[in-house]
């Protein structure tokens, strides 16, 4: 079963994707700030990180770059989960280091499509 780190400052979005990623077969952590996740993300070493983008302090992006600057860490996938679509904030997401992006609200589907590819197609148990 993979263990996926869900990073997510909002309490009601991070409690939903939590649950529902739980239900597709996935273990899952949470972290609620950028910081936390680079705690985190030693400590527990995901099979993939879902990064909000949009926290305060260490955000998104500069926790991302972090991840990937790092020899140990860098092969963890990170897909961003951002409510910004303007144009050019997926380029923004991927030049951080970002495996993946995604959009708020996320469409489930779509998100689990998009986790299954990172996870190599077959890393779940469902």
């Amino acid at each position: 079963m993979s263990l996926i780190l869900l990073v997510e400052d909002h309490d009601m979005a991070r409690e939903i994707m939590q649950r529902r990623l739980e239900r597709e077969g996935y273990r899952v952590e949470t972290a609620q700030t950028g910081k936390e996740s680079l705690e985190k993300i030693r400590n527990i070493s995901p099979d993939l990180v879902l990064m909000d983008m949009s926290m305060p302090m260490i955000d998104g992006w500069e926790a991302t770059r972090r991840i990937k600057a790092d020899p140990e860490l860098k092969r963890i996938p990170v897909m961003a989960l951002t409510a910004n679509a303007i144009e050019g904030d997926r380029e923004r997401c991927l030049a951080a280091g970002c495996d993946d992006y995604e959009t708020k609200p996320v469409d489930f589907d779509r998100l689990l499509k998009k986790i299954r590819l990172l996870l190599g197609g077959s890393r779940t148990s469902s």
